[in-house]
C-alpha cells in the first residue's frame, strides 16, 4: 500500500513522441511557449478595460487546466487555482468544456453559475473567459479580470477583445507548435500545446515615468576644479560656454541657502573618501527671465581617487531628486502612515511614521508581507482584505486593535502594480470590533466596503469543491471517482488508492495511475500490517512523505514504485474507519502546513461521502430486489401480438420508484396496462405493488377496464398514503383487434398505424387515482389495424426538466414512425435512446410496447 504511477493517460494523437518537460518549455534554447501568450495577454486586459489576465493550458495528461501566463495579478494571490481539474466547477473549466464564451459581469452572475468559486473568492469583480484553440482543438483559457464597480466595457467589447486576443494566440501557438523538436508534417497542429509548468508573470505597462536626470562631474578637491559632462552642466543650468569650471562657479548656480551643503560634501570627501547624497538646491535654467528665481534640487554621490601624490579627485554624479526623493519626503511629513505594497503584496516602502504606528522598523518590513510581520496582524481577515482590494481594484477599509489596545485604521488604495495605504489613530464607534470596516467619526470618512470572508482561499476552494462533488455522488463508485477526479489534478498528484475495511482487512476499492498488477500484494492485507497506509488508518493521523529516502526509512521492507513523494490519509467517519487514501507525486513534493490541513480536511469529507454512499448501495440493493419483485418476471405470450417491456430506474436518488406495467389475461382478451404512483422510495414501490395486485385481481374477475380503473381509484383512496397514482388500462380482444381504453391522469399512449404513421391517441380521461374517491372513468373504443404498434409510456420517458411534456412526446412519436424494424426489441431500444440518455434520466421510465399481427397465431 505505497504510491505508483503509470505513463500518463493523454489524449495524444497516436505514434506522436511525448517532449520532456525541457523541450516543453524551451525548444531549442530558444522559443518558449509564454513567449506566444504574454503580447496577446496584455493586449486582452488593455483592450478590454481590464486590469488583470491570465492563460490556462492543458496538462499534459489532460486531466488539468495549469497556469501558464499572469499579468497584472499577483501570484500568491492566484496560487490555490495554479492546477485545476478539468472537470472543476469553475468558468475556465466550464469555458474549455464547453468551447463558449464564459462573460460573468459581476459577484452575482458568480454566485449564480459558479457558487463554488464564490465561496473561494468572494469578492466582487468582473470576469470573462475565452478558449483558446489551435487547428480546431481546445488546448487553453484565456481569461481577463475587470472591476465591477468602476464602468467596465462592454459586454460586445469585452467579448471582442477576447476574440481577437485568441486569435492572435493561436496563431503565435501554432507557430510555436510548428517548432517543436522531433515534428513531422503529419503531426497534428496542437501537438506539443500544453503545460506543467509553474506559472509566469508578465507585467503589465505602467505609465511612463519622467527620467531622471544624471550628470558626471569630476572635483580637484585641493585645486577646487570642476569639470562636468553635457548633463550635469545642463543641471546646474550653464552651457559650457559659461562656465568657468571652479568651485566659485558651481556656488554662483546654488541657493545661498544651500551652500554649507555643497562646501560640506568637499569636508566628507577629504574625511571619509565619499559624498553620500549631500543635498543642495541650484538655479533651474528652464525659468523665464520675468519668473521669479526657481530653483531646483539636486544630490551629489561619488568617492575620491587619487591620481598623483597629494592629488585627490572626487568622481560623482549630480542628480535631479526633483521626483522620488522629494515625494518621499513630502510622504515623511504627513501625520499620517503611509505605505506601499508590491502586486504580491510585499512591503517596499513605509514611511516614518507608519513605521512607528505598527511598532516596526523598515528593515524588518521591507520585501515581507506585513501580516507575516507583525503577530497582530496575522488574522487571515487582513490578509483577505488585501485580496478584496486587489482583486475589486477598489478602496478597502477596515480597523485594527494593536498590541497596546490602540484603533488603527487602515485604507488600501489598489492599482494594477500594486498598493498604497494608509494607517491612522482613531476612535471607534461603540461596538466596532477588530476587522471589520468601519466610518470612524474622529478621523477623515474611510471609503465604504462590504464584508470579505476570513478564509484561506486555496484550502476553502479545495474543501467547497470537494464537498460539492461529493454531495452529488450516490454511490460508492461515484464517490471513488469524484475523488480521483479531483485531487490528482488539484494538487498535482499523478496515482491515487482508495482502500476500505472490511472484516478487519484492507481491500481495495479504486485505483488510478498504477502500473499494472502493482497493488495486488496489497489485496486484504490484515490492520496489523506494517504498512504506512495501515498506520495510517490505524493511527487516524495522516502521513506525509516528501522523499523516497523518507519513506524508505520509515518503512525498509516496502517496495517502492516509481513515485517520489506520498500522502497516506486515513479515512475516518463519526470515528468510525472507513479506509485509507494513498496519493503519489512523481517528483519532489513538499508538504505545505496549508496543504497539509486541506488533504486532511477531504479526506474526512471522502470518508463520510463514502460511508453515506457504503449504506445508500446497500439500501439500494434492497430496494432493487423489492422493485424487481413486485415487477413481472416474464410477460405471457399472447395469440397475434408480439410484446415487450422496459423498466429503467432514474438516475437521482434511490433505484426504486412507483412506475410498473403489467400484461393480463382476462376472460374478454388482454389488459395491457401501465401505470406510476407518485414519489421514489420504498413506500412508493409499496404502494405500487398494492395497486398492481389490485388492477390485477379487478381485471381476472371479469370487470370491465372502467369498473377495473374505478375500483383501484377506491382502493388507492382507503389506503390513505397520501400518494396519488396514474394509469392506462386497454383491454384489447386480439381475434378482432378490437380494444377498450381507460385514462387516468396518464400521458397518452401512441399509436403506429400500418403505413408508418404515428400518433397520440387522445383518449378522454378521469383524474388521478386517489383524488376524488367516487370518480367515474369514460371509456373509449379503439380498433387496431394488423401491423400496429401501440405504446405505453411513464411520464419519465417524454418529461425532461425545463421542456414541454408534448415536445418529448413528438420525439417518442416520431422515433415510432420512423423505425421500420420488425423486432419489438429493437424498437424498444430506440425509442428509450431517442427520448433520453440514461445518464441525463432524473425520473423512472416504463415502457410497454405490442404489436397486433393477426398472422401471428399458433
Amino acid at each position: 500500500m505505497g504510491g505508483a504511477a503509470s505513463a500518463p493517460r493523454g489524449q495524444r494523437p497516436a505514434g506522436l513522441p511525448v517532449p520532456d518537460a525541457e523541450e516543453s518549455r524551451s525548444p531549442r534554447g530558444e522559443a518558449r511557449i509564454e513567449d506566444a501568450l504574454a503580447d496577446p495577454v496584455v493586449a486582452a486586459v488593455r483592450n478590454t478595460g481590464g486590469y488583470g489576465g491570465a492563460v490556462y493550458l492543458r496538462s499534459r495528461d489532460r486531466r488539468s487546466l495549469v497556469l501558464c501566463v499572469m499579468s497584472g495579478v499577483p501570484r500568491s494571490l492566484l496560487k490555490p487555482w495554479w492546477r485545476i481539474p478539468v472537470s472543476g466547477a469553475l468558468p475556465m473549466c466550464e469555458a474549455f468544456r464547453s468551447g463558449a464564451t464564459q462573460y460573468l459581469p459581476d459577484d452575482r452572475a458568480t454566485m449564480l453559475s459558479f457558487p463554488q468559486f464564490t465561496a473561494a473568492l468572494p469578492y466582487s469583480f468582473a470576469h470573462a473567459y475565452q478558449p483558446v484553440r489551435v487547428g480546431g482543438e481546445t488546448v487553453g483559457v484565456l481569461a481577463v479580470l475587470h472591476s465591477s464597480s468602476r464602468a467596465p466595457a462592454g459586454e460586445a467589447e469585452v467579448r471582442e477583445g477576447l476574440r481577437r486576443a485568441g486569435q492572435e494566440m493561436e496563431e503565435r501557438l501554432a507557430e510555436y507548435a510548428r517548432g517543436l523538436p522531433g515534428r513531422t508534417d503529419a503531426d497534428a497542429v496542437a501537438y506539443g500545446i500544453e503545460y506543467d509548468d509553474q506559472p509566469v508573470s508578465v507585467r503589465l505597462p505602467a505609465p511612463r515615468a519622467e527620467a531622471v536626470a544624471v550628470g558626471m562631474v569630476e572635483w580637484d578637491l585641493p585645486g577646487g576644479r570642476w569639470t562636468g559632462d553635457d548633463d550635469a552642466l545642463e543641471l546646474l543650468g550653464v552651457s559650457r560656454d559659461e562656465f568657468g569650471g571652479t568651485l566659485a562657479a558651481v556656488e554662483e548656480r546654488v541657493s545661498p541657502d544651500d551652500l554649507y551643503e555643497l562646501r560640506a560634501a568637499r569636508r566628507d570627501a577629504e574625511e571619509t573618501g565619499q559624498v553620500r547624497g549631500r543635498h543642495f538646491r541650484v538655479l533651474d535654467a528652464s525659468q523665464d527671465d520675468s519668473e521669479a528665481v526657481r530653483y531646483r534640487p539636486v544630490e551629489l554621490w561619488g568617492h575620491v581617487v587619487r591620481t598623483g601624490t597629494s592629488s585627490r579627485l572626487l568622481v560623482g554624479a549630480l542628480v535631479d531628486v526633483a521626483g522620488g526623493v522629494t515625494a518621499a519626503e513630502a510622504a515623511e511629513r504627513l501625520p499620517d502612515g503611509l505605505f506601499s505594497l508590491d502586486q504580491d503584496g510585499r512591503v517596499i516602502y513605509a514611511n516614518r511614521r507608519c513605521q512607528d504606528l505598527l511598532g516596526c522598523d523598515l528593515e524588518r518590513l521591507l520585501g515581507h508581507y506585513p501580516w507575516r510581520v507583525l503577530p497582530w496582524l496575522r488574522d487571515p481577515a487582513y490578509e483577505d482584505r488585501y485580496r478584496a482590494a486587489m482583486l475589486t481594484q477598489q478602496p478597502v477599509s477596515y480597523l485594527v486593535r494593536d498590541p497596546e489596545g490602540a484603533w488603527l485604521g487602515f485604507v488600501l488604495y489598489p492599482g494594477a502594480h500594486g498598493l498604497t495605504g494608509r494607517v491612522f489613530r482613531t476612535a471607534p464607534p461603540a461596538g466596532a470590533e477588530p476587522g471589520r470596516p468601519v466610518t470612524s467619526s474622529s478621523e477623515p470618512a474611510l471609503p465604504p466596503t462590504g464584508p470579505v470572508a476570513a478564509a484561506r482561499a486555496g484550502a476553502l476552494y479545495h474543501v467547497v469543491q470537494m464537498a460539492s462533488v461529493l454531495t452529488e455522488s450516490v454511490t460508492v463508485r461515484d464517490v471513488c471517482r469524484a475523488v480521483s477526479e479531483q485531487l490528482l489534478p488539484a494538487f498535482g498528484a499523478q496515482e491515487v488508492a482508495l482502500y476500505t475495511v472490511r472484516d478487519g482487512r484492507m481491500y481495495l476499492l479504486w485505483e488510478d495511475g498504477y502500473p499494472q498488477h502493482f497493488l495486488d500484494p496489497f489485496e486484504g492485507v490484515p490492520l496489523k500490517a506494517d504498512l504506512p497506509g495501515v498506520h495510517a488508518l490505524t493511527a487516524r493521523l495522516p502521513l506525509f512523505f516528501e522523499s523516497p529516502e523518507e519513506l524508505a526509512g520509515a518503512y525498509p521492507r516496502l517496495t517502492l514504485d516509481p513515485m517520489t513523494s506520498w500522502a497516506f490519509l486515513p479515512l475516518i467517519a463519526s470515528g468510525h474507519p472507513v479506509g485509507s487514501c494513498i496519493l503519489g507525486w512523481s517528483t519532489p513534493h513538499r508538504f505545505t502546513a496549508e496543504e497539509r490541513s486541506a488533504l486532511t480536511a477531504l479526506a474526512g469529507l471522502t470518508a463520510q461521502a463514502m460511508e453515506r454512499a457504503r449504506l445508500y448501495d446497500a439500501e439500494s440493493a434492497v430496494a432493487r430486489g423489492l422493485q424487481e419483485g413486485l415487477l413481472p418476471h416474464r410477460l405471457p405470450a399472447i395469440d397475434r401480438l408480439r410484446i415487450t417491456a422496459r423498466y429503467l430506474p432514474g438516475t437521482k436518488g434511490m433505484d426504486i420508484g412507483g412506475d410498473w406495467y403489467d400484461v393480463i389475461r382476462t376472460g374478454r382478451g388482454v389488459a395491457l396496462v401501465i401505470g406510476d404512483v407518485e414519489g421514489h422510495s420504498v413506500g412508493a414501490a409499496a404502494v405500487m405493488g398494492q395497486l398492481r395486485s389490485a388492477v390485477h385481481s379487478f381485471a381476472v374477475s371479469g370487470r370491465p377496464p372502467h369498473e377495473v380503473v374505478a375500483h383501484t381509484n377506491q382502493l388507492l383512496a382507503e389506503l390513505e398514503t397520501d400518494v396519488f397514482a396514474t394509469c392506462c388500462y386497454i383491454e384489447l380482444d386480439p381475434a378482432t383487434g378490437h380494444a377498450l381504453a381507460v385514462r387516468a391522469g396518464h400521458p397518452p399512449p401512441l399509436l403506429r398505424h400500418p403505413d408508418g404513421s404515428a400518433e397520440p391517441l387522445e383518449l378522454p380521461g378521469g383524474v388521478l387515482l386517489g383524488v376524488q374517491p367516487d370518480a367515474d372513468y369514460p371509456v373509449t373504443e379503439l380498433t387496431l389495424e394488423p401491423g400496429s404498434v401501440l405504446a405505453l409510456y411513464t411520464d419519465g420517458l417524454v418529461e425532461v426538466p425545463g421542456s414541454d411534456i408534448a415536445a418529448g412526446i413528438e420525439t417518442v412519436r416520431t422515433c415510432l414512425a420512423v423505425s421500420r424494424t420488425d423486432s419489438m426489441e429493437e424498437l424498444a431500444d430506440r425509442v428509450l435512446g431517442a427520448a433520453r440518455r440514461a445518464e441525463d434520466r432524473p425520473d423512472d421510465v416504463a415502457l410497454l410496447l405490442t404489436a397486433y399481427d393477426p398472422a401471428d397465431a399458433s
